[in-house]
């Protein structure tokens, strides 16, 4: 069973409480929430919920792979599905699936376990040949430290390539912003 309205709802509202001046940007999530039975499914329409993984490695790093749907490079992440227990165990599985870096070889960061580090809405474009209208993904961003250095073993049909990006060179604006806030790693 996906994460249900309820898990969602409580997550922004933990998120809110935190980012209170981020309620405007956060309309496409509510109107989902209210309209939509599964507003994790990537069939509801005009927006719906995607999960990312902000893996942190110990050299405060951050992973970026390199979407072939957008040639971007983006943190690993991507659609709920319906085994997804809740949000942040849908970023794990898509940081598996994406870069075969297991659920166990990451932490959640302190303070971050129920509470995602960023939530994004932004466009995507129409892809007639999956007959999905252009419409929006609200992402769920949810960081975790890697436990210890880990291949990365892409997953090809998806991502063609992987780096690792200081804080401040993270893809993300708010994501930049908001790991400039965290603890970091002492330096030996």
């Amino acid at each position: 069973m996906p994460p249900s309205p309820n898990h969602i709802r409580d997550t922004v509202d933990a998120y809110l409480a935190r980012h209170p001046g981020e309620r405007n940007n956060l309309d496409p999530l509510f109107k989902a929430l209210a309209d939509a039975e599964d507003p994790t499914s990537r069939k509801t329409f005009p927006a719906h919920v995607t999960c990312s993984a902000i893996v942190i490695d110990d050299n405060d790093q951050v992973l970026h792979i390199r979407h072939n749907a957008t040639g971007k490079a983006l943190a690993p992440g991507g659609h709920n599905e319906p085994g997804d227990r809740d949000l942040p165990s849908a970023a794990l599985r898509e940081l598996h699936e994406e870069t075969g870096i297991p659920c166990d070889a990451v932490v959640p960061i302190p303070g971050f376990e129920t509470v995602p580090l960023d939530i994004d809405v932004h466009d995507i474009n129409a892809n007639p040949a999956k007959g999905e209208p252009a419409h929006q993904h609200i992402d769920f961003r949810w960081p975790f430290r890697l436990r210890a250095q880990h291949s990365v073993t892409l997953q090809t049909e998806e991502v063609s390539g992987y780096e690792w990006r200081s804080f401040e060179d993270s893809a993300s604006p708010t994501v930049r912003d908001k790991l400039g806030l965290l603890h970091r790693t002492p330096r030996s």
